[in-house]
């Protein structure tokens, strides 16, 4: 039904009424009477509309502290109207400012740092990310200038020069980041940085190890096609013929160490589940250990073993892989009648595993960087001792799945302790002794 036809239909049934009610006292009791009743009734309903026109006014200057009024008369479907229409705003609101709560939440989760500028540049928002990469605080900075805050020459240049159609790459506070503005409504622009410095550093760490795994394996090959070209253009003799046959086994184990050590590499980085526990008998493992160093010496090297600790839950693979590297180490950069010592042992931490040689030791500046890929301290030597650089970061990536500690203590001359510490909660119950036998009754 049209509003008008709903407002106006009452005023005019309340009109009519009124001037019948007035007409019937003028005919019973007289013009003046009448008139004055008239009077008196206009001046009722001015006072009304007087009344609620206050009303709708307090209401309008604080439409949020003041209620609203039922309303009389024409003014009822007035206020209704207006209820509704406070409702449906109140609705609105609401729901506007859970949006707005909603994309805050996904702005402050967000990996890229986002910065809110007018066109001036002065900061209006930022995300956490935003803080962390550019250094900013929003609660310390809002209404600051950006290009005041983020001191970097390309940066400001950017700015200003406003060639927003390619990224700046900015190194900034110790990271590389790929910067975009991008301008929205009429004096705002959103700044957009995406952290790229761990993607950077692992791109080279690859282009390293192709470049590392690519040189080792060229030296053996080199080797072995080498003595294949002179046995080819040439007749050798017996005696020449076995040496260059035994140098080409030489190398071509090499290159198998090398491909089997960079494939358990690439294997316990691609991992991503946790170690599948289980219980690895100490004992058995670590006499392996010992029986591969011993094989490693030809018995050039005394090999001791301490066992004054329990077993272990974790991989057995994987651990015996790490101590074994562990122990070749120590054998091969020990001069021959040097002594290794394997120990391993419970303390109130966990359980340690010590491998300790009496041999060339390392300097200071070298230890930070031994579980690096390919790192060798002495490269002539390792190639001596068939070394392939990549044992230590074994060691690091498996300890790293058990949730364990590698720290060395080391002097030139004076040899080396690599230590291993796993913590108490890979530390396995002890087997539950035998039951006693039952006695044996003879009547």
């Amino acid at each position: 039904m049209n509003p008008k036809f709903v407002f106006w239909v009452p005023v005019a049934i309340q009109m009519t009424a009124g001037a019948f009610g007035i007409g019937l006292l003028w005919w019973w009791f007289g013009m003046l009477p009448a008139l004055l009743t008239a009077l008196a009734a206009l001046g009722t309903m001015v006072l009304v509309q007087l009344h609620y026109l206050y009303q709708l006014s307090g209401w309008l200057d604080e439409p949020n502290s003041a209620k609203l009024p039922d309303g009389w008369g024409e003014w009822t479907p007035v206020f209704s109207r207006l209820y509704r229409l406070r409702r449906d705003d109140e609705k609105n609101q609401a729901e506007l400012t859970e949006w707005l709560a909603r994309f805050r939440q996904a702005m402050h989760l967000l990996p890229d740092g986002v910065v809110i500028m007018d066109d001036v540049l002065f900061l209006e928002w930022c995300n956490p990310a935003a803080e962390e990469h550019l250094g900013l605080r929003h609660d310390r900075d809002k209404g600051m200038r950006v290009t005041n805050l983020v001191r970097s020459p390309d940066f400001m240049d950017y700015l200003i020069l406003g060639r927003y159609d390619q990224p700046l790459v900015l190194s900034f506070r110790g990271r590389k980041l790929i910067t975009h503005i991008i301008p929205f409504e009429n004096r705002r622009q959103i700044l957009v940085t995406h952290d790229v410095t761990e993607s950077e550093r692992t791109d080279m760490m690859r282009r390293d190890f192709v470049a590392n795994a690519s040189h080792e394996l060229r030296t053996p090959l080199t080797v072995v096609l080498g003595f294949l070209e002179i046995a080819a253009a040439e007749q050798l003799d017996e005696t020449t013929r076995q040496a260059h046959l035994k140098l080409m086994m030489d190398q071509a184990y090499r290159m198998q160490h090398l491909i089997e050590d960079m494939l358990t590499l690439s294997r316990l980085e691609s991992i991503d589940h946790p170690v599948r526990a289980e219980r690895v008998d100490i004992g058995n493992l670590l006499d392996k250990v010992r029986r591969d160093a011993l094989a490693l010496s030809a018995g050039k090297h005394e090999i001791v073993l301490e066992m004054d600790g329990g077993d272990v839950m974790g991989s057995t693979d994987e651990l015996y892989s790490a101590f074994g590297n562990l122990a070749a180490n120590a054998v091969r950069y020990t001069p021959a009648g040097g002594t290794v010592s394997l120990k391993w042992e419970d303390t109130a931490a966990g359980v340690r595993f010590t491998v300790r040689d009496t041999g060339i030791g390392i300097s200071p500046e070298h230890i930070s960087r031994l579980t690096e890929r390919f790192y060798r301290v002495d490269k002539s030597r390792s190639r001596e001792t068939q070394g392939t650089g990549l044992g230590l970061a074994i060691v690091k990536h498996v300890l790293l799945r058990h949730n364990g500690t590698l720290s060395i203590s080391s002097e030139p001359g004076k040899g080396s302790t690599f230590t291993v510490n796993l913590p108490k909660s890979l530390s396995a119950a002890p087997h539950p002794a035998p039951a006693p036998a039952a006695a044996l009754s003879v009547n």
